[in-house]
């Protein structure tokens, strides 16, 4: 693929629109879906799931393997570097679901949580339809084809909530939530393979199974080292508090992430396809960043910071009063949550620039300090443990563009210039939204006239200071309003 400025800025557009239908469609149905399950289902159901996940995700990134994103980064991937893929993925996928059936009985001896013998051996079932379907999902992604994606997530999204809703309904408890995680791995993967029409030869070609490992076997050890940090709060506040306590942390941690992991994933694939293929023209790269990073935090400040203020209110409406100790992780783990994007974002830059030498380095820095961070953050209980999440994202914030900095020169500094307008509109909606809130009380009614407040006044002040991504975003659309309309932008 040879991409000019124009068609590169047409690609994107594309590119972001589908993914863009994709994620918040898909969000949009699992935000409903979780609602939905968490009323149906108690703190402790989720608690008992939450205490597989570290264990489910460890296994998951050693069967990616870092290959999905070698394949990416590399111009020109060959058959034989699909199919070599393909096969080590199966081989290890089978492996570690064997290594878990047998570690099931240990892990729950670990949580003292007899029911997890039977969870983890079907739960880890996932592993060996993931396998299958990541060739297909990275050749769709290579080749910017979000459309297809799009289609077959919102689908999958559909079908397994149904299913996990069902089940819950018939009173099956946690093993609702099991199911919805397993047929959504099953279906989406039966889908891949009837859309993409991609089938692998029969060959495992060491010559590319060592140059993709060069490459993806750092990625393998950065993504296994972030793997077990994002997962550790889980396996720390299962092992010293209880199912409920866990069960509390999990739901405000997938509230906070479900919008801005979604946005965040929408950026960074449709980005790192693109800038791999301009990874030698530096200013390009600078160019392209700087509006991803402007587009980024125009989105995801006000959306978390206004999630923070709006939080007491929102789960006491929407998923009850049984979930209210849930509302001071959700409001400290937002802060961080704005900060995600840019990580990912800063990540990006370095994989794009094969420097994956630099990512694991990176990884290793930055989880040594959150050691340092749970040790003492754990003498406070959860709180001190989220505080202390939320502390050690700002510190990892300037060790990430300190780097960037050096390999295309948007780095701290600059980085920190371009953030400040955002946050100081972002905090002046959120802080009076809480304001009305604080003075309201809570209600739905309250949670609209919060929800409408902070769109108007953001929008207000980000016309009024004249935000870089509000004024390029109005360019685009306006193009598409009518002229009767164009006034409010």
């Amino acid at each position: 693929m040879s991409l000019n400025s124009n068609n590169l800025k047409q690609v994107a557009i594309k590119g972001f629109f589908w993914s863009a239908i994709e994620k918040f469609g898909t969000l949009g149905i699992q935000f409903i879906i979780t609602l939905i399950l968490a009323r149906l289902l108690t703190p402790a159901d989720f608690g008992l799931v939450g205490m597989l996940a570290i264990f489910i995700a460890i296994s998951q990134s050693f069967i990616n393997s870092g290959f999905g994103s070698a394949l990416i980064q590399k111009k020109s991937p060959t058959a034989e570097d699909y199919s070599t893929v393909f096969y080590f993925n199966i081989v290890v996928s089978f492996l570690f679901y064997f290594l878990l059936f047998i570690a099931a009985p240990y892990i729950a001896a670990f949580y003292k949580q007899p029911e997890l013998i039977k969870l983890t051996r079907v739960i880890s079932l996932g592993f060996i339809f993931n396998a299958f379907g990541l060739i297909q999902i990275t050749q769709l992604t290579k080749n910017i084809n979000f459309k297809t994606q799009s289609k077959v997530s919102i689908t999958v999204v559909i079908i397994s909530g149904t299913i996990g809703i069902t089940l819950a309904l018939l009173g099956y408890g946690v093993w609702a939530l099991v199911f919805q995680t397993l047929t959504t791995s099953l279906f989406r993967t039966i889908f891949y393979w009837i859309i993409n029409k991609w089938r692998p030869l029969w060959v495992f070609s060491k010559h590319s199974f060592k140059t993709l490992f060069s490459f993806g076997s750092r990625l393998l050890m950065a993504g296994l080292i972030d793997t077990i940090y994002k997962n550790i709060y889980l396996i720390i506040i299962g092992k010293f508090f209880n199912a409920s306590a866990l069960g509390y942390f999990t739901q405000a941690k997938t509230l906070q992430e479900i919008p801005v992991v979604s946005i965040t994933g929408i950026i960074q694939r449709v980005t790192y396809s693109l800038f791999s293929e301009i990874q030698d023209e530096k200013q390009r790269l600078y160019n392209g960043y700087t509006k991803i990073i402007h587009l980024a935090i125009f989105i995801t400040f006000p959306l978390m910071l206004g999630l923070s203020a709006v939080s007491n209110n929102f789960i006491s409406v929407v998923l009850t009063e049984k979930w209210l100790p849930s509302v001071p992780y959700l409001q400290l783990l937002c802060f961080a949550g704005m900060l995600y994007p840019i990580h990912a974002i800063n990540l990006n830059i370095i994989n794009v620039m094969g420097r994956s030498d630099l990512f694991l380095r990176l990884e290793i820095i930055k989880k040594t300090i959150i050691t340092i961070s749970i040790f003492v953050g754990i003498i406070w209980g959860v709180l001190g443990l989220v505080i202390g999440s939320v502390i050690t994202s700002f510190i990892a914030l300037i060790i990430n563009t300190y780097y960037t900095g050096h390999l295309i020169g948007y780095g701290t500094k600059k980085q920190f210039v371009d953030l400040l307008p955002y946050f100081i509109v972002a905090s002046i909606m959120a802080f009076l939204v809480f304001v009305v809130g604080y003075l309201l009380g809570t209600g739905f009614g309250v949670l609209v006239i919060q929800i409408f407040l902070g769109l108007t006044i953001y929008t207000i002040l980000a016309r009024i200071f004249k935000l870089k991504a509000y004024v390029e975003a109005k360019e685009i659309i306006i193009k598409f309003v009518p002229n009767k309309l164009k006034f409010l932008l």
